[in-house]
């Protein structure tokens, strides 16, 4: 099974198995992000658009995409529930249908731990961003307390399998991308990370 047949897989039952750590953990990052869109905004690998109630009425336009065409649906019936209006285009990460410089805010939030190459993906992200623009970024990933590692390299071996990652750290791949932080915060233990950056 390759990942995407994983992710289409797992898009039926994905709100349910997060359902413990999204307003935990993942919750306060999506909101972070939100509160920094403006204008034009791409939302890659939304998944089932757990970030769409924070991003209602942020954005002038708002545009979403994933490679998982469940997961796409998913989100469409999410944005038609929370009435936010959105164009869906499924699409690869790595390999955007936009033209350069297309939007004003893109968001990327919990999806770079399972792409295969997180810095082709940034480096896609700063093509369709504007030179003005921001790239917003949050993930779990490589915690700073020993413990946590320990427990993040477990499930590393577990979640090789479908390519997901869990000691990843996005910030520190910015440069190899052709972005630059101008901010970035971490939850306690810095198990998840966000991050505001630029195309340089």
């Amino acid at each position: 099974m390759d990942a995407r047949e994983y992710w289409d897989g797992q898009a039926a039952t994905y709100d349910r198995a997060t359902a413990w750590v999204e307003p935990r953990l993942l919750a306060p990052a999506r909101e972070w992000v939100a509160q920094r869109v403006r204008g034009r905004t791409l939302d890659v690998a939304v998944g089932t658009g757990a970030n769409l109630p924070y991003l209602r009425g942020r954005s002038d336009e708002l545009v979403v995409t994933d490679r998982s065409a469940p997961m796409l649906a998913l989100a469409r019936d999410r944005a038609a529930a929370e009435r936010v209006a959105v164009t869906a285009v499924q699409a690869d990460a790595a390999h955007l249908p936009w033209p350069d410089a297309s939007f004003d805010s893109v968001v990327c939030t919990f999806a770079l731990c399972c792409v295969p190459d997180e810095v082709a993906v940034l480096a896609e992200l700063r093509r369709v961003v504007r030179p003005e623009g921001r790239v917003l970024v949050a993930d779990h990933v490589e915690s700073s307390a020993w413990l946590g590692r320990m427990a993040q390299r477990g499930l590393d071996v577990v979640g090789r399998r479908h390519g997901e990652h869990h000691r990843r750290r996005p910030l520190l791949r910015l440069a190899e991308a052709g972005l630059e932080p101008v901010e970035h915060e971490s939850s306690r233990y810095r198990l998840v990370e966000r991050v505001a950056a630029r195309a340089v």
